[in-house]
């Protein structure tokens, strides 16, 4: 019997993230609501040599490094299957379909990243960097769909980020359509841009119909916030095959892919006690330093911990503190700013961004909107030299949409974008 192949259309995904996409992240993603989910990226090489075991004690299928059985490189849980993608770092379409046909049998599809800028990715000619290699990118993936994904009927798919002028980027999103993938995942930044700017959402009403035309479904990532921004960007749109990746808000709590998102103690001890089973104490680390507001006590107890016992025991305290404010609220993290929120704060900010998203379909004008994007870096605060502060705080709102800080009264809501 042939097994139906992944559907990407209309979907809630984890993005791939390094480190954060681990697998204790992608079951609290799965048990909150998330439809699929990314493993981080992979590289070729690393995974063609490993070796597939059956790890009886955890009940997992883990691929550990050659000649070193204690470092996993991927682990799959069962509760993953017909959820869960395999990102694939690359530059090299032989050893692409060699990694890829490695690991088909325990994922749901391939995806190709080809829009990381991250130095470990790009210095090989992988991620960000096949955006100015088109014709080494398309080979890879019509490498892969014509000798993975079709023989074994499962999706090829690939995740970008947007060049800064809107033809070049039309023409490399119309090569890549004609390669068969299945899925492009759409991150609205440039490889330049940095995760605490603005996405740029000025292409997406003339990009989305071309890519859908093809046969191809389309995922939107970039400061996506959480489930209600999957209704907010399909009716803003007028589109309900949209499907949305969610990144760093669920990197932070991991219950956004849910209607009520749970407190920050809540998800911290969840994930912990999934982590505690299937990951080793320097992940676990790292993802309750994530979770944790700086502004909590807890943040420096985990920081100081050495050991998982110690870890063990920041948690139970955790669990019978209610009075720490950071903790028993909800964390959104806001173009890498964490503002903590009850409930109801948290709804009326998912309603607004998505009064925010229809001004900005809306209002969506074609002559202005397909200008080259003004995409360079902006500084951090505390680089940017204090005479000069004021400037970076200007607000130009003819560049792109999603709203940039907490909104708490939502009349009237303005679109706008930080001057970069």
């Amino acid at each position: 019997m042939i097994k139906r192949m992944v559907e990407y259309s209309g979907k809630i995904c984890l993005a791939p993230m390094v480190r954060s996409g681990e697998l204790p992240m992608r079951l609290m993603a799965l048990k909150y609501g998330c439809d699929l989910v990314w493993t981080p990226e992979l590289i070729d090489r690393k995974l063609v040599n490993t070796i597939r075991t059956v790890n009886r004690e955890l009940g997992t299928i883990d691929y550990v490094e050659s000649g070193n059985t204690n470092s996993v490189a991927f682990r799959k849980h069962p509760s993953e299957t017909g959820k869960l993608i395999l990102q694939l770092g690359s530059a090299t379409p032989d050893l692409a379909v060699e990694a890829a046909n490695k690991v088909i049998e325990d994922v749901d599809g391939i995806d190709l990243n080809c829009g990381c800028p991250k130095h470990f990715s790009t210095h090989g000619g992988m991620g960000a960097k096949l955006l100015d290699t088109p014709d080494i990118l398309c080979s890879i993936l019509t490498n892969l769909v014509n000798k993975v994904g079709i023989p074994n009927n499962k999706p090829i798919s690939c995740k970008i980020r947007l060049l800064p002028e809107f033809e070049k980027t039309k023409e490399l999103i119309e090569r890549i359509c004609e390669t068969g993938i299945k899925n492009l995942t759409i991150h609205c930044r440039t490889p330049i841009m940095r995760n605490r700017q603005d996405p740029f959402w000025n292409y997406l009403p003339k990009l989305i119909p071309i890519i859908q035309s093809k046969g191809v479904s389309v995922i939107i990532n970039g400061n996506i916030q959480g489930v209600k921004d999957l209704h907010n960007l399909q009716m803003a749109m007028e589109n309900d095959k949209l499907g949305i990746m969610i990144a760093e808000a669920a990197e932070t709590n991991p219950s956004v892919f849910s209607l009520q998102p749970k407190s920050q103690k809540e998800v911290a001890c969840e994930l912990f006690d999934f982590a505690l089973k299937y990951h080793p104490f320097s992940g676990t680390k790292y993802f309750l330093q994530n979770m944790i507001p700086g502004k909590s006590p807890y943040y420096s107890l985990v920081v100081r911990s050495k050991t998982y016992e110690q870890l063990q025991e920041v948690i139970d305290k955790l669990r019978q503190d209610g009075d720490d404010v950071w903790m028993n609220t909800i964390a959104n993290r806001n173009l890498q700013k964490h503002h903590s929120m009850t409930l109801e704060e948290y709804n009326l900010h998912m309603d607004a961004r998505g009064e925010v998203m229809k001004q900005f379909a809306g209002n969506w004008n074609e002559d202005e909107m397909l200008k080259p994007l003004n995409d360079r870096p902006t500084k951090r605060t505390q680089e940017i030299p204090q005479h000069k502060k004021q400037q970076f705080k200007k607000v130009k709102s003819d560049l792109v949409a999603p709203p940039t800080e907490l909104v708490k009264d939502i009349a009237p809501v303005v679109a706008a974008a930080t001057t970069t």
